[in-house]
């Protein structure tokens, strides 16, 4: 029970923050750095117009350098904090400068956009902007709870670079800048989604530090204005908490969508002599997957096959769809693939069995070749009983000369007496007969 309460002890202590906290400080810092005005709106345009070109040309160094200049943190958090002690006045500043700070942002990537004269060929980066997971609901709240912290604390550290990098709030309106320059509002939408939920969940991390740290709540002198306040201030939070939970709830689910799709695809690529050689996953007006079958056309009994095999790796019906409606000219190239990839499989098939026929026969080979040592052992024993060990050796005999090679069997015979040449004969064709050789070389000692 002492060990116990020790380990108590010392995770209450590790885990205090009574002795590293001010809120007073924090708060002060906070409304001070939400404004966007002088400085700040040209090194946010700036920023951004780095963020752009990293994005632009694909290059992660880049958009990281834009990311540790720019000031986007100040209007989420204050935005937090002013729910969090129900300070309508903030939160009023706190969202304004925050539409500002999106302007500026959204204005300078549009004209970067707009008059660069660099192709977008491959734009991974910007694409990677455009389709939020539940990774980026994770990565805002801890990084926002982890920036809130460092705002809390008395000694100040390098915490702040990790959360804008991590956070990643610049890259997803550059991206929406490109999604106007470029008309593409599909990029324009995506990228503005993802801006959204890192803002989101940042500033409800914020709001929860707020209540867990004990911020000093906005005192009203007008009783009846302050409950008012608060219940506008609650009802804000309400409709600010509730759709980012839903959202989180449905990147969850997308997500383990996406994961049981890829997973039936990989596992389940070929169907008799059809394959599965592209697919697409999409999350219009639900969850779809989008196979995209060639090779021989399926019969109903195997496209219910797949079906089932698809809803027993979490796949219903109405979100599978089998595409085998190729033209002719990419149904004829699917085709091609497909049998060269059956032809190739044959080939590989042959060369095996050819192969395990090749080692069969070596194998046979071997064990016709091996000599019965025991056996012939027993057998020169009941012959010749003065032999008393002997030694078999199944080798080669090269000629130094011709370098020519031709198989030899050695024989070493250790008798108590000393053989005749007649008896030596004897021996030796016996070895000939035993052996099913010709080519002897007896030694007696």
């Amino acid at each position: 029970m002492n060990i116990f309460s020790k380990g108590v002890n010392f995770l209450r202590n590790t885990l205090n923050l009574s002795d590293h906290i001010d809120t007073v400080a924090a708060e002060n810092s906070i409304r001070n750095n939400i404004y966007f005005r002088g400085p700040n709106a040209w090194i946010l345009a700036f920023s951004i117009v780095i963020a752009s070109v990293g994005l632009n040309v694909n290059s992660i160094p880049v958009i990281i350098g834009a990311m540790l200049v720019s000031p986007l943190m100040g209007p989420i958090f204050g935005v937090g904090l002013a729910l969090g002690i129900s300070d309508a006045k903030l939160l009023k500043e706190a969202a304004k400068n925050l539409i500002i700070m999106m302007s500026i942002a959204l204005v300078a990537s549009f004209i970067y956009f707009l008059v660069t004269p660099l192709n977008l060929s491959n734009p991974t980066e910007l694409l990677a902007r455009t389709n939020p997971t539940i990774y980026d609901v994770l990565i805002a709240l801890f990084g926002g709870s982890a920036g809130i912290f460092e705002q809390c604390r008395k000694e100040k550290g390098t915490v702040f670079s990790g959360v804008a990098i991590a956070t990643a709030l610049m890259p997803p309106l550059c991206t929406a800048g490109y999604g106007l320059a470029s008309g593409n509002f599909g990029y324009f939408l995506g990228a503005m989604y993802l801006f959204f939920i890192n803002c989101v969940f940042i500033a409800l991390a914020t709001y929860a530090a707020t209540k867990y740290l004990h911020f000093s709540t906005v005192t009203f002198q007008n009783e009846k204005n302050g409950k008012r306040t608060k219940w506008i201030m609650a009802i804000i939070t309400l409709i600010f908490v509730v759709p980012s939970i839903w959202s989180a709830v449905i990147l969850i689910k997308q997500n383990n969508f996406d994961d049981r799709a890829i997973s039936f695809v990989e596992n389940y690529k070929n169907f008799d002599k059809a394959v599965i050689y592209d697919y697409k996953i999409s999350h219009d007006n639900g969850n779809h997957l989008e196979i995209f079958i060639g090779g021989d056309k399926l019969s109903e009994e195997k496209m219910a096959e797949i079906r089932k095999i698809a809803l027993e790796s979490g796949i219903k019906e109405d979100e599978l769809h089998i595409n085998e409606n190729l033209s002719t000219t990419q149904g004829e190239a699917v085709k091609e693939i497909v049998s060269g990839i059956y032809a190739h499989n044959e080939n590989m098939l042959k060369e095996k069995e050819e192969e395990i026929e090749r080692l069969k026969k070596e194998l046979h080979n071997l064990q016709g070749t091996s000599v019965p040592y025991q056996q012939i052992a027993r057998e020169i024993k009941s012959l010749y009983t003065d032999i008393q060990e002997v030694s078999i050796a199944n080798g080669a005999s090269v000629s130094t000369d011709s370098l020519s090679l031709k198989p030899q069997y050695i024989v070493i015979a250790k008798s108590a007496k000393e053989f005749s040449e007649e008896e030596k004969g004897n021996f030796n064709n016996y070895l000939k007969a035993r052996l099913n050789s010709e080519e002897i070389e007896l030694i007696i000692r």
